[in-house]
C-alpha cells in the first residue's frame, strides 16, 4: 500500500519535511523524527473521504 504525502513545518528546527499520511483513518496521533534535526514530532492528523482535513506537527511538551 502507497501512502500519500504531506508537508509539515517541524516545530524545532522550522524545515518543512515529508511525512507519510494514512488518509482512510479519521483521526490519528503519531510521533515520527523530524528528517532534518530528528527530534521527536507528534503528528495530528484529520481526514474525511479521503482527503486531509488538517494536520499539524508540535513538540512533545505543547
Amino acid at each position: 500500500m502507497n501512502l500519500p504525502s504531506s508537508t509539515i513545518q517541524c516545530p524545532y528546527c522550522g524545515e518543512d519535511i515529508e511525512v507519510l499520511v494514512d488518509y482512510s483513518i479519521s483521526q490519528q496521533e503519531y510521533i515520527e523524527d523530524c528528517s532534518v534535526c530528528c527530534r521527536p514530532i507528534m503528528i495530528s492528523v484529520e481526514s474525511e473521504d479521503g482527503e486531509v482535513v488538517s494536520i499539524e506537527g508540535r513538540t512533545e511538551d505543547e
